[in-house]
């Protein structure tokens, strides 16, 4: 488990499915009001009090994206607020839970950030095979974003390209369509081969 601040008022924490499976939640029960989510929740939030100093009482807005072949990536927001959890009526909410609203996601784009350009060709160098020299690649926020279509991708080569990316960055939930309106666009497409082409591994 993984807890980032984005913002004064938001973090993100990221799930391997180790995580989940360690602690007997399958992924598909992410989307279901149980004790063990509930559970899980609390955790992820002492754990970013304990990290962050961040404080999660009072109303939250909780955004839950699936990633494939990752895990997942829970947002946490604090100052939003619409008096239920699911389905779950305030009556029905156990004291010690937050008040927050759920919202659920499931995205199919694989997105990786890379701190400096220098990983970034080491990483698209061992990449190309497996990839076939696919991929977008953005700049935004002074970080370097590699996005793939999984359309585009071998289904039975994903994992391998999942673990190879996880090695070299780290997933993201920034969405496309962030990476369009406010990053710049490097390289429209063929992204791995583009920078395989041009620039060289260091030795």
């Amino acid at each position: 488990m993984k807890i980032e601040r984005l913002s004064q008022d938001k973090i993100r924490i990221f799930l391997t499915f180790d995580d989940l499976s360690e602690r007997g939640i399958q992924k598909e029960e992410m989307w279901q009001e149980i004790p063990k989510v509930y559970d899980l929740f609390t955790e992820m939030m002492d754990q970013a009090y304990s990290e962050l100093g961040f404080d999660a009482t009072g109303p939250l807005a909780v955004e839950v994206f699936a990633l494939p072949a990752q895990g997942m990536v829970v947002i946490v927001t604090r100052g939003k607020y619409d008096h239920h959890f699911g389905g779950l009526s305030e009556e029905d909410m156990p004291d010690e839970i937050y008040e927050m609203e759920l919202t659920l996601d499931q995205s199919d784009t694989i997105v990786y950030v890379f701190q400096d350009f220098e990983v970034l060709i080491e990483a698209s160098h061992m990449l190309k095979d497996l990839v076939g020299g696919a991929g977008k690649l953005y700049h935004y926020m002074d970080k370097w974003f590699l996005y793939f279509d999984p359309e585009e991708l071998n289904s039975e080569k994903l994992p391998a390209v999942i673990a190879m990316l996880a090695e070299f960055g780290e997933s993201s939930s920034v969405t496309e369509a962030m990476l369009e309106e406010y990053g710049k666009k490097v390289m429209p497409q063929q992204a791995v081969e583009v920078i395989c082409t041009h620039f060289q591994r260091q030795q």
